[in-house]
């Protein structure tokens, strides 16, 4: 018998609490009519694209999935991803990796689609390293191609699917690896000798202002843009820089020339795209606050992984996690644990006057 997303939330006790299940299914769930959710981006948001590339970038064995309905899937974390929850808390199911379906399929997928694919960044080369990756312009030609090909086979009047596609949610997480697996990695590219850290930082966030304008073009209009996180804090940086209580503040101040620039480039896109609205997930303040206080935000441990990590920060493949795994910020040395996407997914979506997302939360830019 087929087990209901509902039942598996209540069936998940070891992953989260019987509360944070509880307020999942009862939700106070406001999709306000949103048909669809777009996810776009790297390993936060990538639930098994990456599974179908020649790539070393996967997430598809233990201990990944442990808390998963169906196990392991190419999600970099013990469960569900915040895209996951975002999706749930709009009502719809957790949208499918787009090289799951098959052509047939994608025709008759209206509640949206997984584009990201782990170790990708806004630059084509950034991750290339690792295999065959999607990068952000690859991303956004496979949502073109939804927009042009699929949908309107199910939205054969164009106002129509205009008007699905204006209503729907966009959530983007990418940057991370232009600098994790490109700038900070001379020994494969050449970019931290080719640019400034300004130069950088203004590239990257140049070139992400064009991408953004690209799916406004195909027809988006609501947008959740996360922020760079906290990558200082990270425990395969930290243990790379032999530190045990403290970020690499090197690396954090790296990263937040483009951090800083952000807010900026969304105001302007907000301005000049009419009818678009842009909130920003601030995850590099989250990280931090959570990095110095865990027990204030329901963590207990926030410096160690809850799995045993090879040089590359990822699981080593069928290992043992740790028990506590919903006291823990980081599953693995780089990636946050299904609590911790769970409770930043709740608070970014219904919290009101948020510092962690702005101007709006989710449910505000859902019912926009």
């Amino acid at each position: 018998m087929a087990v209901s997303r509902e039942s598996y939330f209540f069936m998940s006790i070891n992953s989260l609490s019987f509360l944070f299940c509880l307020t999942m299914f009862m939700g106070k769930s406001s999709g306000a009519g949103v048909p669809a959710i777009y996810l776009i981006g790297d390993s936060l948001l990538d639930n098994g694209n990456n599974n179908f590339l020649q790539t070393i970038a996967k997430s598809n064995y233990t201990p990944y999935g442990i808390d998963f309905i169906t196990g392991p899937t190419g999600r970099t974390t013990n469960g569900a991803t915040g895209g996951d929850f975002i999706a749930q808390f709009l009502g719809l199911p957790y949208p499918p990796a787009y090289l799951s379906l098959s052509q047939a399929s994608r025709k008759i997928t209206t509640t949206g689609i997984t584009y990201a694919s782990g170790a990708s960044g806004i630059l084509p080369e950034s991750g290339s390293a690792m295999g065959d990756i999607l990068s952000l312009d690859e991303q956004i030609n496979y949502f073109n191609s939804t927009v042009t090909n699929d949908l309107p086979t199910i939205y054969s009047i164009p106002a129509i699917l205009s008007a699905k596609l204006a209503k729907s949610i966009f959530v983007i997480s990418t940057g991370s690896n232009d600098y994790f697996n490109n700038y900070l990695q001379p020994q494969f590219y050449n970019s931290s000798q080719t640019y400034s850290p300004q130069q950088f930082a203004d590239l990257l966030l140049n070139t992400f202002e064009q991408q953004l304008t690209t799916i406004y073009k195909l027809g988006g209009r609501k947008f959740l843009v996360y922020s760079l996180g906290a990558l200082g804090c990270l425990p395969i940086v930290r243990a790379g820089a032999n530190l045990t209580s403290m970020c690499l503040e090197d690396v954090n101040n790296l990263i937040n020339l483009y951090n800083n620039g952000l807010p900026t480039m969304l105001q302007r896109l907000t301005s000049t795209l009419q009818g678009s609205t842009f909130v920003r997930a601030d995850l590099f303040t989250l990280g931090i606050d959570q990095f110095q206080d865990p027990v204030r935000f329901g963590f207990s441990d926030g410096r160690t992984p809850c799995c045993n990590f090879d040089v590359s920060g990822k699981c080593i493949p069928g290992g043992t996690p740790c028990s506590d795994r919903d006291d823990r910020l980081y599953y693995d040395a780089i990636h946050p644990s299904e609590a911790v996407n769970y409770k930043f997914a709740r608070d970014c979506f219904f919290q009101r006057n948020s510092k962690y997302c702005t101007p709006l939360n989710v449910q505000q830019l859902a019912l926009k």
